[in-house]
């Protein structure tokens, strides 16, 4: 989880209690769509709800899982629609290099709200 910093506006989405564990809730933040996901472990990720590949606003409904990547085990959530894989921690496709959704700073409040901020940058 990338937190938000205090000093940066960010959206309340929900509870933390709202995201069922491996799964996924839509929300609308400054605008655009975004995917906030809770994993097995208590983490919580949010990146663009949109799917390059089915040009759609599907990814909070996709299957989230884990995967090992050069033996490193690397969270994401596949597409409902074509079943690409996207690393929740960066965005990036598992499946196409050339490929990476927007991920969006994210936290989650003492008394378990989750907010949403901008946009991280892509590294």
């Amino acid at each position: 989880m990338t937190a938000v910093p205090e000093s940066r506006v960010a959206t309340v989405v929900c509870r933390l209690s709202d995201i069922e564990v491996e799964g996924g809730v839509a929300a609308l933040v400054e605008g655009e769509a975004v995917a906030v996901f809770r994993t097995y472990d208590e983490q919580v990720f949010a990146l663009s709800n949109y799917d390059p590949y089915s040009r759609a606003s599907v990814l909070a409904r996709g299957i989230v899982g884990s995967r090992d990547v050069d033996g490193t085990q690397v969270p994401f959530v596949a597409s409902p629609m074509h079943k690409q894989a996207f690393d929740l921690r960066t965005g990036q496709c598992l499946d196409d290099a050339a490929v990476r959704v927007t991920t969006y700073d994210v936290r989650v409040r003492d008394d378990g709200m989750v907010l949403v901020g901008g946009r991280r940058s892509s590294s």
